[in-house]
């Protein structure tokens, strides 16, 4: 039955050579919809985690109660919100396994490398890097599924299983979202949920357990897109002139880019940033890749655009609890040689 609807779809009788499809629509179809779930739950906690963190210094601030009623509003789900689900997951269907794993190679690049010359700031670039991996997530478990899928007997039906079970965890994180966003203050301050307190006991845990398993996903997605990528070369000096400018132009952008994102720091610089990253590849892929690649990098182009824009606000909410972070600290700092010296007298 399956094969009779994907005999519909068009080949390459119809279309040229260079939009020929390397696997099956439906398959990436599939594919596509695990990598826009991922994304989801992705989001949903990133929301949560700053959320608990306003929570937890709305006892210092003013301004932390009225930030939360804005960040309640911006998390309000309807037609726009399904249709840009929609239109990520169909990106991700329609974006190749060998461009994905170039995304997911320049994204782990970029980690390492900003992670490195963070520093003292490292805190910092971790939550602002979680905010801007949405995209580079998706194409690492769309990347993923393609290298442990191939070769399977029925492909179709591991797919949908993956599919459904990613569906139902991206509904629970929502839920859990729309849960905590509404009843967080009562039910922590009554102490009759298991669910907010247990939130407010470990919420702080929430980041790290994310981070760990980014890095997870991120190293299979690595094994992956090695084997991927290097599964279109014939010889090695095939492989050897591919990777070879790829890294060394990557590395130097890569630099350049973090230096930027230092000195100008907020949503338009991460904009911006995805316009290099890209525009880089589409050079490289014009010298060394073919048609299709470059198709697919304008099509990465509006799958980024479509999960940044969107959560522009958690790049401000971030950058702006980092400020206050930085004051509480400092005012902290200040009261100490204050309270020692009261203690001499």
């Amino acid at each position: 039955m399956l094969s009779f609807f994907t005999s519909l779809i068009p080949t390459s009788y119809f279309l040229p050579g260079w939009l020929t499809p390397d696997t099956n629509p439906v398959h990436s179809l599939l594919q596509g919809l695990v990598g826009a779930c991922g994304i989801s739950v992705l989001c949903s906690l990133i929301r949560l985690h700053l959320f608990l963190k306003e929570e937890s210094w709305s006892d210092k601030s003013d301004t932390s109660s009225q930030r939360t009623a804005s960040h309640q509003r911006r998390t309000t789900t309807g037609l726009v919100g399904k249709l840009q689900f929609l239109f990520v997951a169909g990106t991700l269907a329609v974006v190749g396994s060998r461009v994905a794993s170039l995304v997911v190679l320049e994204f782990c690049l970029r980690a390492i490398s900003g992670l490195v010359t963070a520093g003292p700031e490292s805190k910092k670039f971790v939550q602002q890097l979680l905010i801007q991996s949405q995209f580079s997530l998706g194409c690492a478990l769309t990347c993923s599924l393609h290298f442990l899928h191939e070769g399977a007997p029925q492909r179709w039906l591991s797919l949908l299983l993956a599919a459904a079970l990613s569906w139902f965890l991206a509904r629970q994180a929502t839920l859990l979202l729309h849960h905590v966003l509404s009843l967080y203050k009562l039910h922590s301050s009554q102490r009759y949920c298991g669910i907010c307190i247990g939130l407010l006991a470990s919420g702080r845990r929430l980041q790290p357990c994310l981070c760990r398993t980014m890095i997870i996903t991120f190293s299979v997605a690595v094994v992956a897109a090695v084997s991927i990528i290097n599964q279109h070369f014939i010889t090695a000096t095939e492989a050897l002139r591919f990777w070879t400018p790829l890294t060394i132009c990557y590395t130097l952008l890569v630099v350049y880019m973090q230096d930027e994102q230092h000195r100008t720091p907020g949503g338009q610089a991460v904009l911006n940033a995805v316009v290099v990253r890209l525009g880089g590849l589409m050079v490289l892929m014009l010298t060394v890749g073919r048609w299709a690649d470059v198709l697919h990098i304008l099509m990465c182009f509006l799958g980024e655009a479509s999960c940044l824009i969107p959560t522009k606000d958690l790049l401000d909410a971030a950058l702006s609890q980092d400020e206050e972070d930085y004051t509480h600290y400092a005012k902290r700092d200040q009261r100490r040689p204050q309270t020692q010296e009261q203690h001499h007298r």
